[in-house]
């Protein structure tokens, strides 16, 4: 057992160290080992000295072995430095790859768990750390990450640049992305033109900026890097053309859904269903036990016996008992209730026979045509009559549902391969109705185009079409490229998007819901810019 444990917890410093003996106990192994080099250079000065002050003992944490936490006693010494002119009298020997000043674990274990906090940040990163038998409060942790040196950001040569938000609706930050690398450069804790504009004239060498319609990005990129290139992403490009659409769409919302046919004369009758059963229910257990019933009280009421005294030997209400000493033949009682009693519904049964036959089966808008009408019951009469008209007729087809405002924007903005027959004929009856609708799909198929051909260059031309048929909402659009062309053109030209920006995007948020928003921006950055 003993050589086993050597094998597997020997560290790779046998020049340096020498492992003695090993404490086994129920959790816990315990490695006593000593230094082996005769001398040691100053931390400060770096002098080699090989005259000991004194000896002490060490403990650090390893990492852990067979599901046990490992700690090694490691007895070092204490140099004098003779460099006359250095500021330390004495100093303790580090072994390299296990030691550092002032560690309580060894460097392996330290980089563990220093990667651990990154990824999982304090209370989740604590958890794990004790399942690895390498217990550390989730604080440790956190300084950990704290701890990470932080190099100079390279400059990078294609640079993405977003928002995201810290608190949203009040609080945002900056991300920065190398496009070409897909790697987070910075974050920067506003969005504000200065901040921007300042990191940008502090790393020049952007040859491209790619990013988003916002003005703010705009002006700091043409203040902080002027010759970069604008590259406008074609995502926002086409969610801004989609919701000109949606806007075009509302204002002619209408006229989406289907006229209704006129009534055809010499078309099939409407449908009625046939009249309830007024016969008696002659068979069934409900059948004989009224009979049984109706003999019984017959049978007591023939000794003198009244009604309250009926009820209570045969354990039936007294006026059940009255109906059944009112009734010479049981036969009268087993009629169906509704015999010759007529339904505030019978006037309005016509419409809904005839609705019903034209295609409409939805019980509700039935029940809001015939209140127009003056119906004054209740919707759960027409629904139990629609329902029986449904078990009469099941193969009726329904009718189709009114297109949305959403389903008409998607049919325009989806490629025309990707709809299913009966959507493409759905919105080509629209556009047949709506002629706005049909130029509006005319330009945006022509957007598309230019997007996926690269052709920026025909953008003016595409430009003009628009303002010549006059839709607003497109117009509305037109006109804001035209404030941000040169970005525009090269967002429809260049191969560059900020897909990598909105993808780091995501990880953020994920990163702050693990974190519960209880950390400040400094453990986020961190987070972000080491985590891989």
């Amino acid at each position: 057992m003993h050589d086993e444990l050597l094998q597997d917890l020997w560290f790779h410093h046998a020049d340096d160290v020498a492992l003695t003996t090993i404490t086994i106990h129920a959790h816990r192994v315990t490695l006593h080992a000593t230094t082996t080099s005769r001398s040691a250079g100053c931390p400060s000065c770096g002098v080699i000295s090989a005259s000991v002050h004194s000896r002490y003992l060490r403990r650090l944490d390893e990492a852990a072995a067979a599901g046990r936490r490992v700690v090694v006693e490691l007895q070092v010494r204490r140099f004098r430095c003779r460099e006359a002119a250095c500021s330390k009298a004495t100093f303790v020997e580090q072994v390299s790859g296990l030691t550092f000043r002032h560690g309580r674990r060894s460097q392996g274990l330290q980089a563990a768990l220093q990667r651990v906090a990154l990824m999982l940040a304090g209370r989740a990163g604590a958890r794990l750390a004790d399942a690895l038998a390498a217990p550390v409060s989730r604080s440790t942790l956190l300084r950990l990450i704290r701890a990470v040196p932080e190099n100079a950001p390279a400059t990078p040569r294609v640079l993405g640049i977003d928002e995201f938000a810290l608190r949203k609706g009040h609080v945002y930050a900056t991300v920065l992305v190398d496009i070409e690398t897909r790697h987070v450069v910075d974050l920067l804790p506003d969005r504000t033109l200065e901040t921007v504009t300042a990191w940008l004239a502090a790393h020049p060498g952007v040859e491209v900026i790619c990013r988003d319609r916002s003005a703010s990005f705009a002006e700091a990129g043409r203040l902080g890097a002027p010759d970069a290139i604008h590259v406008a992403d074609r995502y926002h490009l086409w969610r801004n053309l989609a919701e000109a659409v949606e806007k075009t769409v509302v204002q002619h919302r209408a006229l989406l859904p289907e006229p209704a046919p006129e009534p055809d004369p010499s078309g099939p009758p409407p449908v009625t269903l046939p009249p309830a059963s007024t016969s008696p229910r002659n068979t069934g257990r409900l059948a004989d036990r009224v009979r049984e019933q109706h003999s019984a009280v017959h049978a007591l009421l023939a000794t003198g016996a009244g009604l309250k005294t009926i009820a209570r030997q045969l354990g039936v209400a007294r006026n059940t008992i009255r109906r059944y000493a009112q009734a010479a033949d049981p036969e009268e009682l087993l009629v169906g209730r509704w015999t010759g009693r007529a339904s505030i519904l019978d006037p309005f049964k016509p419409h809904i026979d005839q609705r019903f036959s034209q295609g409409c089966t939805n019980a509700r808008r039935l029940f809001e045509e015939i209140a127009e009408r003056g119906y004054p019951g209740k919707e759960q009469i027409v629904r139990k009559y629609v329902h029986r008209l449904r078990l009469a007729f099941p193969h009726q087809n329904p009718p189709r549902r009114k297109p949305s405002v959403r389903d008409v924007t998607g049919w325009i903005t989806r490629h025309p391969d990707r709809l299913d027959a009966d959507d493409a004929q759905r919105l080509k009856e629209i556009l047949a109705r709506v002629p706005a609708l049909a130029a509006t799909v005319r330009h945006v198929r022509a957007f598309a185009e230019l997007m996926n051909d690269r052709r920026g260059r025909q953008l003016k031309e595409w430009i003009s079409k628009v303002r010549a048929d006059q839709v607003p909402a497109l117009n509305t659009f037109a006109n804001g490229l035209l404030q941000d062309l040169d970005a525009v053109v090269a967002g429809l030209s260049l191969s560059y998007s900020s897909g990598a920006v909105e993808g780091h995007n995501n990880k953020i948020k994920m990163l702050k819901r693990q974190m519960f928003g209880r950390a400040g921006f400094d453990l986020l950055r961190l987070r972000v810019l080491h985590a891989a």
